[in-house]
C-alpha cells in the first residue's frame, strides 16, 4: 500500500470514533430496466465496531449478499455511504477503494475459491504476495497462518488434495493472513457437512476472540449467526435485531 493512503487512513482514523471500524449510511439498492423497478433495500444504516461480530441471516434472495459486497466495497450502492475508517468508499479512487480492500477486509465464501494450481501455503501468501511482500517473508506467514487453522502438515498440498473442511480452513488463513480490521464471510459453512461445519465454526470463532478481527458473517445457519456479538436479520429491506 502506498504511503499516502496509509497516512491518510490514520488520520481519518484519528478522527473518527475508535471504536467505529464500519459504516454505512442510508443505503440503498435499486435495479432498474424500461419495465419495472425492484428495491433490494433502502435507508439501511450498519455499523460495526472494533473486534465486534455480527451475525446477518435472511431468507434467500433478500440481498444478504449483496449487503455484503456493498459494506465491501465489491460493489456499489445505488444511494448512502460506505466508510472504512473513516473513509468513504464513494468519494475513493477505484485504486484506493481496492487498496483499501486488500489491506483491512479477508472475505471468505461458500466455495473456497482458492487457485488450484498452487499449494495451500501459495494461496495463504497470495494477499502479502499482491501488496508488494516479498514472497519468503509471505510464505513464512502464510505457514504460521496454517499452523493457527491446524493444516501446517498439509502446507505444501493443492486444493485438489485436501478435503472440503481443509479447503475451507486454508480460505480462511488467506482471509486472516493480513491481519486486516474485518473479515466478511458469505455462507462459510453452507457447503460443508454438519461435523465438518462445526469443526470451522470453533476455529473462526476462537481467531476472532484471539485477533481481535471484526467479523460480519452472513449465513442461514440462525445458530451460528446467534453465537456472534449480535444477531441480524434482513427482511423487507431493512436490518432489524433478531428476536
Amino acid at each position: 500500500m502506498s504511503k499516502d493512503v496509509s497516512d491518510e487512513i490514520m488520520g481519518a482514523a484519528s478522527h473518527t470514533k475508535k471504536a467505529l471500524i464500519l459504516e454505512a449510511k442510508d443505503i440503498a439498492k435499486i435495479y432498474y430496466d424500461a419495465a419495472s423497478t425492484l428495491t433490494i433495500f433502502e435507508g439501511l444504516n450498519f455499523e460495526l465496531g472494533e473486534g465486534e461480530s455480527v451475525g446477518i441471516v435472511g431468507s434467500s434472495g433478500s440481498g444478504k449478499t449483496t449487503l455484503l459486497n456493498i459494506l465491501g466495497g465489491l460493489d456499489s450502492p445505488t444511494n448512502g455511504t460506505i466508510s472504512l475508517c473513516g473513509i468513504d468508499f464513494g468519494s475513493a479512487s477505484d485504486k484506493k477503494v481496492t487498496q483499501l480492500r486488500n489491506q483491512y477486509l479477508g472475505f471468505v465464501y461458500q466455495f473456497h475459491h482458492l487457485l488450484a494450481e498452487f499449494s495451500a501455503e501459495e494461496n495463504v501468501a497470495m494477499p502479502l504476495i499482491i501488496s508488494g511482500q516479498k514472497r519468503a517473508k509471505a510464505l513464512m506467514a502464510a505457514r504460521a497462518m496454517l499452523k493457527r487453522v491446524g493444516l501446517e502438515p498439509r502446507a505444501l498440498h493443492k486444493p485438489s488434495e485436501l478435503s472440503g473442511g481443509e479447503r475451507q480452513r486454508v480460505a480462511i488463513a488467506r482471509a486472516l493472513v493480513n491481519q486486516p480490521r474485518v473479515v466478511m464471510m458469505d455462507e462459510p459453512t453452507g457447503n460443508l457437512d454438519e461435523h465438518t461445519a462445526r469443526s470451522i465454526q470453533e476455529i473462526m470463532l476462537d481467531l476472532q476472540k484471539d485477533m481481535g478481527t471484526s467479523f460480519i458473517i452472513v449465513t442461514h445457519d440462525i445458530p451460528l449467526a446467534k453465537r456472534m456479538d449480535r444477531t441480524l436479520t434482513l427482511e423487507d429491506g431493512r436490518l432489524v435485531d433478531l428476536v
